[in-house]
């Protein structure tokens, strides 16, 4: 282990143990609940490395799925999810033998795919991402109270970014406004993978960030042009996906998730033309025809029809 791997994971250990510490603290004063009261920790977060093809892979642990590319001449991640699996990712991704990142690249700025970016600052030339994603990483950490825990891209585009990186040629575009407006998918042009980033929630009801600029018309247009774009055999990494279908598919996967969100607004639309107010339009607890999105815990179909409402009907956050 190298000093600057050691720095890492000595950081880590050291907030981790400020973090439980100040977490049993705030449950209770140390004489008011006997040890039996204790709620039972949480269940270790399971991680895995998976090759893909030529050198690429996905990491998966807590948060959106992180794609890598590791050889003698290039180590590339795209997103980071949280601190503590960006460690673990850092540390174990196959290959790096304690070098740098060349590049680290967000797909977006939501928490679970730039929260670990602290960890991989302080090894990473460099971090990239879309113009908009900064300025809205910003937003949401300050309305989360979180502005000193952030570390944002110091490179950024506003359509295409390219980079030919040991034997790889890596691309991330932009293609319009989506689940944000600063979701980039991202392209290993030799390997023929693709990381779609939020843009991909493979059967599950997804996150829509409104305020952020998300718009589900400008998500089924990304889609379907994403489909044209990027090659039919290629593999796909998917932020998030379902237990059964995982965050890993093909082209095919992005039409169904396209075939939701129109079958979303087509809904939402028949329910408004027949006068259902808001509140019942949002208490289906499942939208028929797509049975393999439905998720109990949590269910997010009642969020996405009321933001569905909001666009329809033009309502403004």
């Amino acid at each position: 282990m190298n000093r600057r791997d050691f720095l890492v994971r000595s950081s880590l250990v050291a907030s981790a143990g400020l973090l439980v510490r100040s977490s049993l603290s705030a449950q209770a004063p140390a004489s008011a609940a006997p040890a039996a009261a204790t709620k039972a920790a949480p269940a270790p977060t399971v991680t895995e490395f998976k090759p893909l093809r030529r050198d690429v892979g996905i990491f998966t642990g807590r948060g959106g799925s992180i794609g890598w590319l590791s050889n003698k001449d290039a180590l590339v991640a795209v997103d980071t999810q949280f601190p503590d699996t960006a460690a673990t990712f850092a540390m174990g991704v196959p290959g790096r033998t304690g070098r740098s990142f060349d590049v680290v690249i967000n797909t977006h700025h939501h928490g679970d795919h730039t929260g670990g970016n602290p960890v991989l600052k302080p090894i990473a030339k460099t971090i990239v991402a879309h113009a908009n994603v900064p300025k809205l990483q910003f937003a949401a950490a300050e309305k989360a109270n979180t502005v000193d825990k952030q570390v944002y891209a110091d490179a950024t585009f506003p359509e295409v970014w390219r980079r030919e990186i040991g034997g790889e040629v890596v691309v991330a575009q932009y293609h319009g406004v989506a689940h944000t407006s600063g979701d980039v998918i991202v392209l290993f042009e030799k390997a023929n993978v693709v990381h779609m980033g939020d843009l991909m929630f493979n059967r599950l009801y997804p996150v829509i960030d409104r305020v952020s600029g998300g718009r589900f018309k400008g998500w089924i247009k990304v889609l379907e042009e994403a489909a044209k774009t990027y090659p039919a055999d290629a593999i796909y990494i998917f932020g998030h996906g379902s237990t059964k279908f995982g965050p890993v598919g093909k082209r095919g996967d992005l039409l169904v998730f396209r075939d939701y969100l129109s079958g979303l607004l087509d809904y939402t639309q028949k329910q408004i033309a027949a006068g259902v107010p808001k509140e019942k339009i949002m208490a289906l607890e499942n939208l028929p025809g797509f049975d393999d999105f439905h998720s109990p815990l949590p269910n997010r179909l009642s969020g996405n029809l009321g933001t569905a409402y909001d666009e329809l009907t033009d309502k403004k956050s």
